[in-house]
């Protein structure tokens, strides 16, 4: 099949009043003007996934707590992009009348993973990225930092079930830096570290030794390398880019 480099390739641009569209071979993604100048200038560029607006809160706290993250990020310098699909678009980046509209949707969205993204936006429906879809979004967007809350990972009992979430696999086939209060506690988490392991997944701890399990700083379980400070962070992050996928594990507060 076709590797991310070939879907990567831009072959239509067209600038809009309000955004800009790159139509990559198959996917066409649409940038807000903010993104587009971010990506121009070579700004510091986060992507943030919509999965939490549509499934994990409700009408009118999803939305503004979507727009407290933007916020927090652009008075630090940082440029937003919130994944997000509207009627078969993938947006890079989303506006106030879009982030609303996708928090009045709410669980009416598809929950978009990999597997689904192709579906969605042949059907011109509505979905909400998980972590999976968002990195690949984000990758083919040229953006190489997004922060979530908790990934998935492997399911209890998945010796039997062989649920393993595909945000692992992402992590072990494309390069974006993940940072992420680690895997949701309720899942397997040694088994979880197992897999990552086997994809070869960098799982370095930011100012940790442990391995956080979402709402806990603590699961008892270590991390493949410990980074102390943004020094420490920048370098592998550059560095590994092209030899590993690296996923960085913040320490709850």
């Amino acid at each position: 099949g076709l590797g991310l480099s070939a879907l990567a390739t831009p072959v239509f641009w067209r600038e809009a009043s309000e955004e800009r569209f790159i139509m990559t071979r198959f996917l066409p993604l649409s940038y807000t003007p903010e993104v587009a100048e971010a990506l121009r200038i070579g700004g510091p560029l986060v992507a943030l996934e919509s999965t939490i607006i549509s499934h994990g809160m409700p009408y009118p706290q999803n939305v503004q707590t979507a727009q407290e993250v933007e916020n927090l990020l652009r008075e630090r310098g940082v440029t937003p992009a919130t994944i997000g699909i509207l009627d078969g678009v993938v947006h890079v980046g989303m506006g106030p009348q879009q982030l609303e509209r996708l928090g009045k949707l709410g669980l009416a969205c598809k929950k978009v993973s990999r597997r689904d993204l192709a579906a969605v936006v042949a059907a011109r429906q509505n979905g909400a990225t998980t972590v999976s879809a968002t990195m690949m979004i984000a990758h083919l967007a040229g953006i190489q930092l997004f922060v979530t809350g908790g990934i998935g990972g492997v399911h209890r009992g998945a010796e039997e079930s062989w649920d393993v979430s595909a945000d692992l696999t992402e992590l072990g086939r494309t390069p974006v830096c993940v940072v992420c209060a680690g895997a949701k506690s309720i899942l397997d988490l040694p088994k979880t570290l197992e897999y990552l392991e086997t994809q070869g997944v960098c799982v370095a701890g930011y100012r940790t030794d442990d391995f956080p399990a979402f709402f806990t700083p603590h699961s008892g379980l270590p991390v493949s390398c410990r980074l102390d400070g943004p020094g420490e962070v920048s370098h592998p992050a550059s560095s590994w880019g092209c030899l590993c996928r690296t996923t960085w594990q913040r320490r709850p507060p």
